[in-house]
């Protein structure tokens, strides 16, 4: 996600800046690298002194705009309220696209191959996001640690005692499964693990 912040009538000092942009990058998990973030700080005096300072937020994701403005005593807390707001905004937007919903766009053109006889209503499902990331290391224990602090429902690491790249994830019954690929093995069929006693 690319952030611009910039002031309407105002200059913005560099630690309000760093502010902003240490916020927003909370949303990079909600959003991809296309979007852009658009942070304007704005400063009003004839407004009280505890919503003089005003924080408008624009997202740009997949071709829609996503808005939200919140007002404080300081930018910093403007910023704060700003940043919530927006973030059930982006998770709504997410699950939208999750549920299969289409934006504008995509209906209309939906609707047009529907009519011309050329749809059968499925809506073709790409890749739209690319991670990399550092991996090392570690332990069944410290992958589920790690997991629930990063909020994850899954967590990709190199297990520690075998040495191979393994998949944690969360099931649906609250507890965890293990997913080790081998290359060019043979599926297995899911076997219950006794918790190790120790």
């Amino acid at each position: 996600m690319r952030t611009i912040v910039k002031g309407k009538n105002y200059d913005v000092p560099d630690h309000v800046r760093a502010y902003a942009e240490r916020k927003m990058a909370r949303l990079e998990r909600f959003l991809d690298d296309r979007t852009d973030a658009i942070v304007e700080l704005s400063a009003e005096k004839h407004r009280s002194a505890q919503d003089s300072r005003i924080v408008e937020v624009t997202l740009v994701v997949n071709g829609e705009t996503i808005r939200s403005t919140a007002a404080g005593p300081t930018h910093e807390a403007g910023i704060d309220e700003v940043v919530d707001k927006i973030e059930r905004r982006a998770v709504d937007h997410r699950e939208k696209l999750r549920s299969g919903r289409v934006r504008p766009a995509e209906e209309k053109e939906l609707l047009r191959s529907i009519a011309d006889g050329t749809s059968d209503g499925e809506r073709d499902r790409k890749v739209v996001k690319t991670k990399r990331f550092a991996i090392e290391p570690m332990f069944e224990e410290d992958a589920i640690e790690r997991m629930e602090e990063l909020g994850h429902d899954f967590f990709v690491f190199v297990n520690g005692e075998t040495e191979r790249i393994a998949v944690l994830y969360r099931r649906d019954d609250g507890d965890y499964g293990l997913i080790e690929p081998v290359v060019g093995g043979e599926y297995t069929t899911g076997k219950s693990r006794r918790s190790k006693k120790g």
